[in-house]
């Protein structure tokens, strides 16, 4: 993962971290967190995800609430997709970029009303994102900024099974709600931003919620069949079903294009901040790309260890793990575009020893049903 596990003074809690240490979870620091790396052990975790169903706290994700009538236009100047046409409980996978077209953040932005928006930001990159937006907020017109992330809790709960235990909780007709929408429901009580969104390639939900009420939703749902789940099966899953991870797979060295995350980027908005550098890059076009790879051995390829082809160096690996699910170990790196088609041949050097791999079409897993 982006940030080495270690403990450490000074770091925040949230507020399910007696929760956490009362089930015995592992405790380390994660960007500035203390959070549970595991429980009993990560491959369980992920076997529950995808079987059944995985809680996850997610709490230290940044919070940010834009309101008044000008917010959706002021979010439209920073933001990859155009928030003008969301849909009021919309949610929208968002690339933030600077003004050179680099990757500060990804992002998910819900429109909760009118003129009322929810951004969910990486802890490690909302100061990234305070500081490009804040110079422009003078000028905004009506907009206003709040930073709610240490007023709420956040709740990932995600599996096959997710879903029916959630319904029996919720007067949510949640076999409706789409992917990437949201509703404002009760559960057991009390009130719940749920959206139909996750990180870990299965179906599930995101919860925010009161942190009077984190201890009380976090027991229901693990009573009714939730796995408690900590950090290192979160990056696994999310990892087997090549989903990037900012501060690894990508950063401000890195343009979308570049990421495979196209779709995502729409160049006709007006005063877009990263509309000029990164129309330029499409139309010069990339030079490398990212790419996914198996092992031939149980070797982990770790951040930063090099890509090898014919014993010279072509790129570097920038996530790896050994995968549960399909029992190889697998990475994501960067390569020049002539060494990505799926099925080439490529080694790893992993303590000066190369190992084996082939490039393979991304995701590593994927579940044949559709939500």
């Amino acid at each position: 993962m982006s940030n080495t596990f270690e403990t450490s003074l000074n770091l925040k809690r949230t507020a399910l971290f007696e929760t956490h240490t009362s089930l015995k979870g592992h405790m380390v620091s994660f960007t500035g967190w203390e959070l549970p790396a595991y429980y009993s052990s990560a491959r369980k975790e992920v076997r529950a995800v995808r079987k059944t169903a995985g809680l996850f706290d997610t709490s230290h994700r940044a919070k940010l609430r834009f309101s008044g009538s000008d917010a959706a236009f002021f979010l439209n100047r920073f933001l990859s997709k155009k928030v003008p046409e969301l849909d009021i409980g919309q949610g929208q996978y968002q690339i933030i970029c600077n003004e050179v077209g680099g990757i500060i953040d990804d992002a998910v932005l819900y429109r909760l009303g009118e003129a009322r928006f929810l951004l969910l930001v990486n802890a490690s990159s909302v100061k990234d994102v305070l500081n490009l937006v804040a110079p422009y907020l003078n000028n905004a017109g009506n907009v206003t900024l709040e930073n709610l992330t240490d007023q709420y809790t956040m709740i990932s709960f995600q599996g096959p099974q997710a879903v029916d235990i959630l319904e029996d909780v919720t007067p949510a007709d949640l076999q409706r709600l789409k992917p990437y929408r949201c509703v404002e429901p009760f559960v057991v009580g009390n009130d719940v931003l749920l959206s139909r969104t996750g990180y870990t390639g299965e179906d599930g939900f995101e919860l925010i919620f009161s942190n009077k009420d984190a201890e009380s939703i976090w027991t229901l749902l693990m009573g009714r069949g939730g796995m408690a789940c900590g950090l290192l099966s979160r990056d696994i899953l999310r990892l087997e079903s090549g989903l990037l991870l900012h501060g690894n797979d990508i950063d401000i060295t890195v343009n979308p294009f570049e990421a495979k995350l196209d779709e995502f980027i729409e160049l006709d908005k007006e005063d877009y901040i990263a509309g000029a550098a990164l129309q330029q890059i499409r139309n010069k076009g990339i030079s490398r790309t990212i790419i996914g790879l198996t092992l031939k051995e149980r070797e982990i390829a770790r951040r930063s260890y090099e890509i090898m082809y014919k014993k010279k160096p072509i790129g570097k690996v920038t996530s790896g793990t050994f995968s549960p699910t399909i029992e190889e170990s697998i990475c994501l790196g960067y390569v020049p575009l002539e060494y990505a088609l799926p099925g080439t041949k490529l080694q790893i050097k992993i303590k000066d020893v190369l190992v084996n791999a082939r490039v393979v079409a991304l995701p590593f897993y994927s579940k044949v049903e559709k939500v």
